[in-house]
């Protein structure tokens, strides 16, 4: 994504738009980690704090940002609200950050995380 100003031009990657939006996913209620948005025999990995990147996809379309998120939650929470959490806190940070409208954030829920003392 690009602006223009009289002074110059500023270039926004959408890496630097999914790092953004990757660590507003991990910051928020009930999520565990980021997944990789294409599951291997229906199997799903989390993504090591490095590599959560994966786990965004990020689109720009006519000066708006649409974000796909494919995430595991905690097992035992309200699997809408955080995911509602999420869009909230994705949207307000992107925007606050960039300026830019969020036309959707979307979230794919991929797999649970069950605690495994239990």
């Amino acid at each position: 994504m690009a602006e223009e100003t009289y002074l110059g031009r500023i270039e926004i990657s959408p890496n630097a738009i999914a790092s953004l939006a990757g660590q507003a996913v991990l910051e928020s209620y009930g999520v565990v980690g980021m997944a990789n948005k294409n599951l291997r025999d229906g199997i799903v990995e989390i993504l090591t704090r490095g590599n959560y990147r994966r786990g965004v996809d990020v689109k720009l379309i006519d000066r708006k940002i649409y974000i796909d998120l494919y995430v595991v939650i905690q097992h035992g929470t309200r699997i809408s609200e955080v995911a509602h959490g999420i869009m909230n806190r994705v949207k307000f940070t992107i925007e606050k950050a960039l300026g830019i409208p969020v036309a959707e954030v979307n979230v794919h829920v991929q797999g649970l995380h069950v605690d495994e003392r239990a």
